[in-house]
């Protein structure tokens, strides 16, 4: 299990390595967090990258910091999906026209103006 997990791990950090120097730019630990189905917020972020060797402020981490912790937050299941019925409610109050569906409009309208 442990060996599916780092693999899986693994895989989702090689994406974000653009030099194939085993290295991501700090800022990329969000995204491969969440590629991985983990859905923390930007302080449960910033607490992951406390517990993570970081080369320097605002510098880069390496897939060998980076394996050990995000090991333990997948096998202890933490950061877990918001549930589906949060999700559908959200969905709703964004579809004002009852339709089953958002345009690409009106979800740019919503991200940026309200």
């Amino acid at each position: 299990l442990v060996a599916e997990i780092e693999k899986k791990i693994t895989e989702a950090f090689e994406v974000f390595d653009r030099e194939a120097n085993k290295t991501v730019d700090v800022r990329e630990i969000g995204c491969i967090v969440r590629s991985l189905g983990c859905f923390p917020n930007e302080a449960e972020v910033q607490e992951l990258l406390a517990k993570i060797e970081v080369e320097e402020p605002g510098g880069f981490v390496h897939l060998e910091k980076f394996l050990p912790v995000m090991t333990e937050v997948l096998l202890d299941r933490r950061f877990r999906p918001i549930p589906e019925d949060v999700i559908l409610h959200a969905f709703e109050a964004l579809d004002e026209n009852k339709c089953g569906y958002i345009t690409q409009e009106d979800l740019v309208k919503h991200l940026t103006e309200e």
